[in-house]
């Protein structure tokens, strides 16, 4: 039994929810999203409430009522709220410029700098000289898989840690080569 997928999805009256067929629409301040729902599973939607159930017992089935409930969820969420993940760019001379609405320019270290296009529906924000990167977006997934992609370019190194990490992420730096060790005269 998923205790996930039992849950109702709340929503306020600025959300709006449709089902059309097996695609269900969720309009909001922020913008609007839409998703495929998977067959067995069914969305009961009432005022201001959305209940996700399932059709069968089978386990491919149970398997995506929970994750359905997360899904819808997460887009309610991001049509009334938004989602915003923050990198910091650690290193000397690595930064981050915003050359347009969808391009971002970022130096890593390499010998020419990265040129990064961003989709349309997320939005980028640099603050402290340009070491500090906000993503921003409606869209949950689609800005995990931004950041981690702007992450993936430079990883932080171990010995000094430079590179691109997320906000809060912590590092454990290794030690480097110890002086005066077994062949040292």
């Amino acid at each position: 039994m998923s205790r996930i997928g039992n849950k109702e999805i709340v929503f306020s009256e600025d959300v709006e929810v449709v089902l059309e067929g097996n695609v269900v629409k969720i309009s909001g301040p922020k913008g609007i999203l839409q998703r495929s729902i998977p067959e067995g599973i069914t969305l009961n939607i009432e005022a201001g409430r959305v209940n996700v159930s399932r059709n069968s017992e089978e386990k491919r089935i149970k398997a995506f009522h929970g994750l359905t409930r997360s899904l819808v969820n997460n887009m309610v969420i991001g049509v009334k709220e938004g989602f915003q993940k923050s990198l910091d760019i650690i290193g000397t001379g690595y930064k981050c410029d915003v050359k347009s609405k969808n391009e971002l320019v970022l130096n890593l270290g390499y010998s020419n700098p990265i040129n990064f296009n961003l989709p349309e529906s997320i939005d980028a924000e640099v603050e402290n000289k340009g070491t500090l990167l906000k993503i921003s977006g409606v869209d949950k997934e689609l800005v995990g898989e931004v950041t981690a992609r702007i992450r993936k370019l430079r990883k932080p190194e171990r010995y000094k840690g430079k590179g691109v990490r997320y906000t809060g992420e912590v590092v454990k730096l290794k030690a480097g080569k110890a002086a005066g060790g077994k062949g040292a005269k």
